[in-house]
């Protein structure tokens, strides 16, 4: 499932086709605490200088559900995929974060722009 889902953009650097592809490849880094892959999705505009995953605070991530995807087609320069992410940090209580994240594709490639994170 991972090979076939998002292990070709993480591992082989094949680019994500939608920005769809896109988002659930970063969750998938987003598991695995991936930054190189994260930062170089992440559109130049807006990227952090690096991200703070702290070993010491082990996030559990429990799972992805897309809610809505507007444009973002192989044929599309800019998308929207909103979502809801959920995750427990140690042994603490469930978390979630709904977000609308604004994609961007530039010279045929993806990234994460920005996103709108309701609560």
């Amino acid at each position: 499932m991972y090979a076939a889902c998002c292990g070709r953009f993480i591992d082989q650097g094949m680019l994500p086709a939608t920005a769809e592809q896109l988002m659930r490849s970063r969750y998938t880094a987003f598991t695995q605490a991936h930054e190189s892959y994260l930062l170089a999705t992440w559109h130049a505009s807006t990227r952090p200088k690096s991200l703070d995953f702290d070993p010491a605070a082990p996030v559990t991530w429990l799972g992805l559900r897309i809610d809505k995807v507007e444009e973002g087609r192989t044929d599309d320069d800019r998308g929207q995929v909103c979502f809801v992410a959920r995750w427990r940090l140690g042994g603490g209580r469930v978390q979630r974060q709904q977000e609308c994240s604004r994609f961007v594709r530039e010279q045929g490639r993806w990234f994460y722009l920005d996103g709108d994170v309701r609560t």
